[in-house]
């Protein structure tokens, strides 16, 4: 098995920083044993870290992931998102109840607000923190905050909390790189990069990733993963619902990226020159 980097949660947990994605599992039900198979074979190439929410499939994701980490939890990091809309103290509380009975466990290793919503930081926060101390959540977080959200939650009362943010982030998006990637890393929470292949498969037709790809005997996949990969602090979580493109992600761990291959890549992907609104899926 490979080696795979770790990333440190701000306590010093150490996670996975390729980890496996679920978005989109869990819609049909005809499907639901081919995802759980290619879990478990990410599991099986050191891809431990699993991120789900209650909103993919309307819960079908979690219970995919049941099945995937059926016999092995303790080897898993598990992560999960309770929708704004339920992130009331004792809504958060209801909805991780919920996601705890789909994905068939005692506990979530990270907990994360998806979006912003209308319910006040205060509240979710006070959420979190109930459920952490009666063991239910190990850690909790956010997803797609961007800076000033980011500032405003951690003054708040235990705020500073916050274990990661997770937000898109691709080589077709790189406005993060600007202001968000370097404030989150300078407070040592790590970025949790959603979609890190882009959409329609877009990104993968780069000749600039079909160039370097070709140089390492590697595919685009695996060099737009490795790319992301190079950056500290920050985890990626691709999904695969295939066997053939799970082993493609697990290949993105090992690759090493020379300055040869960086500087292809950055002039047919330029990093942002100002800042940008965050971008959001």
């Amino acid at each position: 098995m490979n080696a795979f980097p770790t990333v440190a949660l701000p306590d010093g947990t150490a996670v996975p920083a390729l980890g496996q994605g679920t978005w989109h599992m869990g819609e049909n039900a005809s499907s639901a044993a081919a995802e759980a198979s290619a879990l478990r074979l990410g599991l099986d190439l050191g891809l431990t870290l699993i991120d789900t929410a209650e909103m993919y499939g309307s819960g079908g994701a979690e219970r995919v992931v049941a099945e995937a980490i059926a016999g092995r939890r303790d080897t898993v990091f598990l992560v999960s998102k309770v929708l704004p809309s339920n992130a009331s103290a004792r809504g958060t509380k209801t909805a991780c109840e919920q996601s705890l009975r789909r994905l068939r466990t005692d506990r979530i290793d990270l907990y994360l607000l998806h979006w912003i919503g209308s319910i006040p930081f205060e509240e979710t926060i006070a959420g979190f923190e109930a459920l952490r101390t009666a063991g239910k959540i190990r850690h909790w977080g956010v997803s797609n905050f961007d800076v000033s959200d980011m500032e405003k939650l951690v003054k708040m009362p235990s705020g500073a909390a916050a274990a990661t943010n997770q937000v898109l982030y691709n080589l077709e998006e790189r406005g993060i790189e600007y202001d968000l990637l370097p404030w989150c890393a300078a407070r040592r929470i790590p970025v949790m990069a959603y979609t890190p292949l882009g959409l329609a498969g877009r990104l993968l037709r780069s000749p600039a990733l079909a160039s370097v790809a070709a140089r390492h005997d590697v595919t685009p996949a695996a060099v737009a993963l490795a790319f992301l990969l190079a950056r500290p602090g920050v985890i990626v979580i691709p999904k695969a619902a295939r066997a053939e493109h799970v082993r493609t992600n697990a290949a993105a761990a090992s690759l090493r990226l020379e300055a040869e291959d960086i500087a292809r890549i950055e002039a047919a992907h330029p990093p942002p020159r100002r800042k940008k609104p965050l971008a959001i899926l």
